[in-house]
C-alpha cells in the first residue's frame, strides 16, 4: 500500500487523502445524525451540552478540511489570500467586540489595510525572515505611534494592547498556515499541502480528545475563572492524542515516527493554550462567544472555529523550519 503511494505524483496522494478525509467525515456526521435522533427525547442538561459540544467540534472539522481543500484547490497564491480573507474576517470580529474609541480609528486602519495585506504580500514572496518579525517589531512600534498622533490619551495602553493583540492572533498567527504550503524544503518539494493538512488534522483531533477527557476524568480546573472544563490532565490528554495521531500520519510528512509526533504535541499544545488566552478574551470581553452578537455587530464565530489554529500554525511552522535547517 505505502509503495502504490510513493508511486502517485504529489497532486495524486493529496486528492487521495482529501477523499479519505472528506470520507471519514462523512460517516461521523451521518453517526453524529443517528445518536442526535436517539437523544433527541432526552432533557438532561448534561446531554444537551455533549451535543453541543460534539457538534462544535464536528463542524470545526468541517471547517480544517473545507479550509484544506480550498487552499489545495487554489494553489499557494490562492491560498495565501484566502487566509487572508480569513484573516480579515477574524480581525474584524475581535475588533467587533471590543470597545474602541475615535482615536482609535487610523490604527485600525493601519492594520486592516496597510499591515494585514503586507504580510501576507510578504508571505506570497516567500521572504519568510521579514515575514516572522514585520509584525512583532515594525507593527508593534508603529500602532502605538498613529494612536499617539490622534491626541487622545484616555486608556492609551488598554487600547493599543487590545489592537496588538488582535493583530497578533488574527493576521500574524494565521499567516503561518499558508506559509506552510510556500515552504521550500529539499527532497519534500510539492507537499506542502500535506503538512497543513497535518496541521489541522492532529490539532483539531487533539482538541477533541481535551474536550472527551474534560468530561470524563475527574477534574481540577486550572483557572476557574477564566474555563472550569480546562484542566492539566484533559491537556495533557489531547496532547498525547494529538501525538498519537501525528505518529498515525507521519508518512505523509518529512519526519520520522518519534519527531511526528514530537511535531503533533507541540502543535496542540500550544493550541490548546491559545484557546484558553481566547476563552480569557471573551471572558474580559463579557462574550461567551466571538459569534453570539451576530445579529448586532455581524461577527459569525469564525474565531472560535480557528482561534486553536492562530496559536498552533506559528508554533509548528517553525519546528519545521529549524528540522529542515537541522536535517540540511
Amino acid at each position: 500500500m505505502m509503495a502504490l503511494l510513493q508511486k502517485l505524483a504529489p497532486h495524486q496522494q493529496t486528492a487521495l487523502l482529501f477523499i479519505a478525509l472528506l470520507s471519514t467525515l462523512v460517516l461521523l456526521s451521518c453517526s453524529s445524525f443517528l445518536m442526535s435522533l436517539r437523544e433527541s427525547e432526552s432533557t438532561d442538561e448534561a446531554v444537551m451540552a455533549r451535543r453541543r459540544r460534539w457538534h462544535h467540534e464536528l463542524r470545526m472539522l468541517w471547517l480544517g478540511a473545507s479550509i484544506f481543500w480550498a487552499a489545495w484547490v487554489s494553489g499557494p497564491v490562492g491560498a495565501t489570500v484566502l487566509f487572508g480573507v480569513l484573516s480579515f474576517l477574524a480581525l474584524r470580529e475581535f475588533i467587533t467586540l471590543l470597545h474602541t474609541r475615535r482615536g482609535d480609528h487610523r490604527s485600525l486602519l493601519l492594520a486592516f489595510f496597510v499591515l494585514l495585506p503586507l504580510q501576507y504580500l510578504v508571505v506570497g514572496l516567500r521572504e519568510f525572515n521579514l515575514f516572522t518579525v514585520l509584525i512583532p517589531v515594525y507593527s508593534f512600534l508603529a500602532i502605538p505611534v498613529v494612536s499617539a498622533l490622534a491626541g487622545d490619551p484616555r486608556n492609551f495602553l488598554e487600547r493599543n494592547a487590545k489592537i496588538q493583540w488582535g493583530i497578533m492572533v488574527c493576521i500574524y498567527g494565521l499567516s503561518h498556515a499558508p506559509a506552510l504550503l510556500l515552504l521550500d524544503m529539499p527532497s519534500y518539494s510539492g507537499r506542502g499541502a500535506f503538512l497543513l493538512f497535518f496541521l489541522v488534522i492532529v490539532v483539531s483531533g487533539g482538541h477533541l480528545a481535551e474536550e472527551r477527557a474534560a468530561t470524563w476524568l475527574r477534574r481540577r480546573p486550572l483557572a476557574r475563572h477564566v474555563d472550569r472544563d480546562f484542566s492539566m490532565r484533559a491537556w495533557w490528554a489531547g496532547v498525547l492524542g494529538a501525538a498519537l495521531l501525528g505518529a498515525a500520519l507521519f508518512w505523509i510528512t518529512p519526519f520520522n515516527v518519534w519527531q511526528a509526533m514530537l511535531m503533533a504535541a507541540a502543535a496542540a499544545g500550544a493550541g490548546s493554550f491559545g484557546a484558553l488566552v481566547m476563552e480569557a478574551l471573551k471572558r474580559d470581553a463579557g462574550v461567551r462567544y466571538w459569534g453570539n452578537q451576530s445579529s448586532i455587530t455581524g461577527a459569525v464565530g469564525l474565531l472560535d472555529r480557528i482561534a486553536v489554529l492562530c496559536f498552533s500554525a506559528p508554533v509548528f511552522f517553525h519546528s519545521v523550519r529549524w528540522y529542515f535547517r537541522w536535517a540540511s
